[in-house]
């Protein structure tokens, strides 16, 4: 976490830089737009949109800016405090309540109404959920994203796993099903010895059979632990959106957890303790896993690994009978506190245009939300020899959760981070998160 005095540099520094949300606006309606988003790959096609909008708004220039994720939502937070920042950022789900509460970003219905915006145009369900219970809607969709499995295809081969068998594992938190005995054959330690196989040293292990990714997944466990929770038919709050009861004690969950934690005791998957400060794409490629849970949006890094073939497998089918997996998508906020609100909705506007998202979709990096820029992105990915079926067929067979969108998310996030972080780290049981939920809940008393 970035401390106290840091935090007071950086919100000085933004505030002397002359952010473009208190710069930039003339009175001929021209106006200097800054536009944030955290993801590097994604910016060539944004600076594509941006120079087809500045051609058909000659008096409007966007300049992007591109942070990476941490230091993304560091600089944001401080700016939008301070009256500062873009005036167009990338939004989350699971941040804009918040920013909605703190009266920090701006309603749109109003202008979708006036400028008749079709809202029925995305893929089923992602325009909901940018309308907050106060009945305002805060963005248009302009992306989306699942989950599924990056594997090493000569570990695959050498382990005599093949693509149609993983494309049919089940899993179940008694056993792991055949997606455990999978993942416990592809583990290698440094002797040669299979986790199957007696006398594997889970102490000296060479390559794990899944990545722990990046941390224990916090409240949400998008690429780690969702996808096997959700396929029980677990859900994470009573309703979704605008949910106010979390269900993290639910024995369904506990049990999820359990096992995901039993693959680290087991030596299947990397300890907790080793995902800090790690970079699990570069590990993949160094060989430490023979597969890694992520999102679509890492696709390109994973396939541009050098000297690795990779493929892709979807998200086994567990107890309810189907697949899951996380359905998140991506929306672009309008800054209250910009002083040129016209020409930042103008570029809002285009941006959930499928003028812009063919061209995002054409670059095959990302899912963008309308389904004609969905198919372009797919024949992108196919073009440069990439399946992505894995990740699509989730939305063909309807096997998506949304993502949980509650008040209180900074609360919750502090909470379950720091509960999943100790019982992943094995120094609390699953069975405690019955009192992590109810501090959870609490916070909608």
């Amino acid at each position: 976490m970035r401390s106290g005095a840091a935090a007071a540099i950086l919100a000085a520094g933004l505030v002397a830089s002359g952010c473009s949300s208190t710069a930039g606006s003339n009175n001929d309606g021209s106006a200097d737009l800054t536009y944030w988003l955290w993801q590097s790959n994604q910016q060539p096609a944004y600076q594509s949109c941006a120079d087809k909008f500045h051609t058909a708004n000659p008096n409007i220039k966007v300049t992007i800016e591109q942070y990476a994720w941490g230091d993304y939502w560091d600089k944001l937070t401080t700016s939008l405090a301070s009256g500062s920042g873009p005036d167009v950022f990338t939004d989350h789900l699971a941040k804009y309540a918040d920013f909605v509460a703190k009266q920090q970003i701006l309603p749109i219905d109003d202008m979708v109404k006036t400028d008749s915006v079709p809202t029925d145009i995305y893929q089923p369900g992602l325009a909901d959920l940018w309308v907050h219970k106060d009945g305002h809607r805060y963005g248009l969709p302009k992306d989306f994203d699942t989950v599924a499995y990056f594997y090493n295809t000569k570990m695959f081969q050498d382990a005599g796993i093949t693509k149609d068998q993983a494309a049919a594992w089940t899993w179940n938190p008694q056993d792991g099903g055949s997606l455990e005995k999978a993942i416990a054959h592809l583990t290698v330690d440094k002797n040669g010895k299979r986790g199957d196989e007696p006398g594997f040293d889970k102490s000296k292990v060479k390559t794990y059979g899944l990545s722990a990714g990046e941390g224990s997944g916090g409240p949400y466990g998008q690429q780690y632990w969702s996808a096997y929770a959700a396929s029980t038919g677990w859900t994470f709050t009573d309703k979704n959106p605008w949910g106010t009861h979390y269900n993290y004690d639910d024995q369904r969950f506990q049990d999820t957890v359990a096992w995901y934690h039993s693959l680290m005791d087991k030596g299947y998957m990397n300890p907790l303790e080793t995902t800090t400060g790690s970079d699990p794409v570069a590990n993949f490629g160094a060989g430490k896993f023979a597969m890694a849970m992520d999102g679509d949006w890492n696709t390109e890094a994973y396939f541009g690994l050098k000297d690795v073939k990779v493929d892709i497998a979807p998200t086994p089918v567990g107890p309810s009978g189907k697949r899951a997996s996380m359905y998140n998508g991506l929306s672009d906020a309008i800054n209250a506190s910009t002083s040129h609100k016209d020409a930042a909705w103008k570029w809002v506007k285009y941006l959930a245009s499928a003028d812009c998202q063919n061209v995002v979709g054409q670059t095959g990096v990302v899912f963008p939300a309308i389904p004609q820029a969905t198919d372009k992105a797919q024949a992108a990915f196919q073009a440069k020899g990439v399946d992505v079926d894995a990740f699509l067929v989730h939305v063909k067979d309807h096997t998506t959760f949304l993502f949980p969108i509650t008040d209180n998310a900074a609360d919750v996030n502090t909470i379950m981070t720091t509960e999943m972080d100790a019982i992943l780290s094995g120094k609390k049981a699953a069975s405690d998160l019955k009192q992590a939920n109810d501090q959870v809940n609490a916070l909608f008393k």
